[in-house]
């Protein structure tokens, strides 16, 4: 009894990928990722490896001694300033999602005087660099007594104008009106259907917010530099400034920091980089 073999559809034209565009996608990964692989390289081997002409490129067997050094670099703290850094980078996130989708709802359903022109003002305010704001924000802080402390890192962070309109664009087109206002003659409050119906639904939007604001804060050198005195409540960013020794320079043990500082991302970014392909596509196409 013969046994029929389905022919193998073929797929349109459009849908068919080139074999050079697979050798493009190697080389640019390959470009990505080798800063990476050279931290470690020059973090596992030594200055007189480094310094040769060319330089080389495999990795040394030096990295642990490397990074026990830095976990207990004198003046440093590394440990603490990792703890911080999760700590704001965490706090920053889970506010920015709350307060920006918040916003962004009122700006996308309800109605109220001035609502155009308020977005217009956030939308404005984005196209000003930031750094012109840093001596009235450090002012500010002052007066509230954050200065040297993980608040004055957090709270003016707490919502950014980028938030507020990225959740504003994705309420307005995820969240069709009939289904608030069905929501409403059943009785429901703004509160709960906030709550209730529009966060759940923007739910992967937020998460790719919150990863942003999360990135952010964790590469942030300039105001923490600010802000921060004591070397126990630095954060990553500043405590690599702190790794280099009294005389000369040691690479190995200035890289082997940075790559500790990086390794938690890369982490992150494996375990949740689906659900920001989803978010972000879900941004892209109205429902």
């Amino acid at each position: 009894m013969s046994t029929l073999t389905p022919k193998r559809v073929k797929q349109p034209r459009w849908r068919r990928v080139p074999k050079r565009n697979y050798a493009l996608l190697g080389i640019i990964v390959s470009l990505s990722v080798f800063p990476f692989y050279w931290m470690f390289v020059v973090a596992s081997n030594t200055n007189a490896e480094i310094s040769k002409s060319p330089p080389s490129l495999i990795p040394g067997g030096r990295f642990l001694i490397v990074a026990r050094k830095v976990l207990s670099a004198q003046g440093v703290y590394f440990n603490s300033a990792l703890l911080n850094t999760f700590i704001v980078g965490i706090s920053i996130a889970l506010a920015q999602v709350i307060f920006s989708a918040i916003a962004g709802f009122a700006f996308a359903k309800l109605d109220f005087k001035g609502r155009k022109g308020l977005i217009l003002f956030v939308i404005g305010t984005m196209m000003l660099p930031s750094q012109l704001g840093i001596i009235p924000l450090f002012m500010l802080v002052k007066n509230l007594h954050m200065v040297d402390t993980l608040y004055g890192l957090i709270v003016p962070a707490l919502i950014t104008a980028f938030g507020v309109f990225w959740m504003r664009q994705i309420i307005d087109a995820q969240i069709p009106n009939e289904l608030l206002e069905a929501a409403s003659i059943d009785g429901a409050s703004v509160p709960r259907i906030f709550f209730r119906i529009v966060l759940p639904i923007v739910r992967q939007s937020g998460f790719v917010l919150g990863l942003f604001a999360f990135l952010a804060a964790w590469n942030d050198y300039l105001w923490p530099t600010i802000v921060l005195q004591s070397p126990k409540h630095f954060t990553l960013q500043v405590a690599l400034t702190q790794l280099k020794p009294m005389y000369g320079l040691d690479y190995g043990l200035q890289m082997g920091g940075a790559f500790l500082a990086t390794a938690p991302l890369l982490i992150l970014f494996i375990f949740v980089g689906r659900k920001l392909v989803t978010g972000v596509m879900d941004g892209a196409v109205k429902g």
